[in-house]
């Protein structure tokens, strides 16, 4: 499955799926708002990973950002960043940030998730 462009963007990637896509959208529109535009890309699939579709738009904005609601450590974000920096690094004018859940055990409980998850 091939990745989507879900709003297309000059300045910054910003990768994401699942929920994370939406909150990624949202930014953008804020972000355009201070003359930022950002390519939003919906991965909507981890495996196979579209790393094309990403390396493509990274070497065109030269940023990228990666949106994701699970685990910083060996999450997708993770992987993600390392192929950016295996295929664009020459085109990165700053490090792959990464934006994602906090580095603890997943709680069940509704108001100490919402603690968990990015926002």
């Amino acid at each position: 499955m091939r990745a989507k462009i879900e709003r297309k963007g000059t300045d910054i990637t910003i990768t994401a799926y699942s929920r994370a896509v939406q909150h990624a959208v949202e930014a953008a529109e804020i972000l355009s708002k201070d003359g930022i535009e950002a390519e939003v890309i919906n991965l909507r699939s981890l495996r196979p990973l579209d790393i094309e579709c990403i390396l493509r738009s990274v070497k065109k904005t030269n940023r990228a950002v990666n949106v994701e609601e699970c685990w910083p450590t060996c999450g997708i974000g993770a992987e993600i960043s390392a192929r950016i920096m295996e295929g664009a690094f020459d085109y990165l004018d700053a490090p792959v940030e990464r934006v994602s859940g906090a580095d603890v055990p997943m709680p069940y409980a509704a108001n100490l998730e919402a603690l968990a998850l990015p926002t």
